[in-house]
């Protein structure tokens, strides 16, 4: 008795088609990963294509890389270097090699600090947290600049010569802190918290002089960045070279290439400003003896029509006139005085004429009675025994009445 025929439900690839089969489940099972190793078996041929492998203590992986994907590659790969590339798993179908197709390589190590670098940095964009519109302004002239970085390193001795030489008169406080290694991170947020809360200083200093991207790797935490936004003193970097960039650059109100240009962007130069001073100066000179000339021309027409005005000037005038009328009022006293005078004399003569004086010049006398004055006209008015005064033209008589007559 025959068994079944085993070619009625059976399906028959062919060595092509199952290759094929299994690159599609390949690339779409999994596709694309990140994958560290050993370069080794490098081989660069005239298409400009790259063929590799990667290793590890345990497997190794057959890995291709196109002319336009491997002309991106920032540095030069050999063998026995370990590298994290990014691509996807394939199936080379003529021969029937698994395979990586490798589309981004870089350095392993310095290569995963840098893509979380890149992450965190496209994070705190996304908060707005570089944004300009938070950056603060610096004082033009801080009295105190507080600095936070290593008490021994070559950057605390670069800021302190600049500073001294710019601006002496700014005072400055150093806040101590590790600037590498695990202690670095919180040490900076710590010192950053600090300054804030005493309030100390006007701007802020921090700074680390250069290294490789792990030596600098405290400034590129997340906590050392929200510290620099939330402190309320403006803060400055200088952290490793020009070419270095940091996110605690990223979040500062403002950053310079190292820790020299640091001091010298948080303080005016003293030579610029006195040299500004001094033009200053002879502006402000040239403005008083202007301001001077004016006021004393103000002042002199002010005094001439004071001069004019004033009460003294119209006493002045008015004493002149009362001189005037003064010696007119004492000529026409003279006048009338003259006047009266002729007049009186006419009249004196008059009564001279009259006068019973005058009659006594010619012989005739004047009695009275001595006891009461009264002239006497009768001789009644004087019995006998009367006291009597003669008055003649030259003396007086003095007598008693012996005897009368009518």
């Amino acid at each position: 008795m025959n068994g079944p025929d085993p070619s009625s439900d059976r399906t028959v690839y062919t060595v092509a088609q199952l290759n094929r089969a299994a690159r599609v489940v390949l690339e779409s099972g999994l596709g694309m990963v990140w994958v560290e190793g050993e370069l080794s078996n490098l081989a660069r041929p005239s298409s400009g294509h790259w063929y590799f492998s990667l290793k590890d203590r345990d497997a190794q992986l057959r890995c291709a890389m196109f002319r336009a994907r491997n002309l991106l590659t920032r540095f030069k790969p050999a063998d026995g270097q370990q590298v994290l590339v990014r691509g996807r798993i394939s199936l080379y179908e003529p021969r029937g090699d698994y395979q990586l197709v490798v589309e981004y390589m870089e350095e392993a190590g310095l290569g995963a600090l840098q893509r979380a670098f890149e992450e965190l940095k496209q994070k705190l964009a996304a908060e707005g947290l570089f944004a300009a519109e938070h950056k603060r302004p610096l004082p033009a002239a801080p009295a105190r600049i507080g600095v936070i970085t290593s008490p021994t390193g070559a950057a605390i001795r670069d800021i302190l010569h600049i500073l001294q030489r710019r601006f002496p008169a700014a005072a400055v406080l150093i806040y101590p802190v590790p600037v590498q290694g695990a202690a670095a991170a919180p040490a900076i947020v710590d010192a950053l918290h600090l300054a804030s809360a005493r309030a100390e200083c006007d701007v802020l200093i921090l700074a680390r002089g250069g290294g490789s991207l792990e030596d600098l790797w405290a400034f590129n935490d997340e906590r050392v960045a929200r510290a620099i936004r939330a402190s309320n003193i403006p803060v400055v970097t200088g952290i490793g070279h020009e070419v270095d960039d940091t996110i605690a650059d990223f979040a500062a109100d403002l950053r310079a290439p190292t820790p020299s240009g640091a001091a010298q962007l948080v303080v005016p130069d003293r030579q610029v400003w006195q040299a500004r001073f001094g033009q200053l100066a002879q502006r402000f000179a040239a403005a008083i003896r202007r301001q001077l000339v004016d006021d004393t021309q103000q002042l002199q027409q002010l005094q001439q029509r004071l001069q004019r005005a004033h009460p003294g000037a119209r006493l002045q005038q008015h004493a002149q006139r009362l001189d005037e009328l003064e010696q007119r009022l004492l000529r026409a006293a003279q006048s009338q005085l003259r006047l009266a005078g002729s007049r009186l004399e006419l009249l004196a003569r008059a009564l001279h004429g009259i006068s019973p004086l005058a009659t006594l010049g010619r012989g005739f006398a004047i009695v009275t009675r001595s006891i009461d004055g009264a002239v006497l006209t009768q001789a009644a008015q004087a019995p006998p025994g009367t006291a009597i005064d003669v008055r003649l033209a030259q003396g007086r008589l003095q007598a008693n009445v012996t005897g009368s007559s009518e």
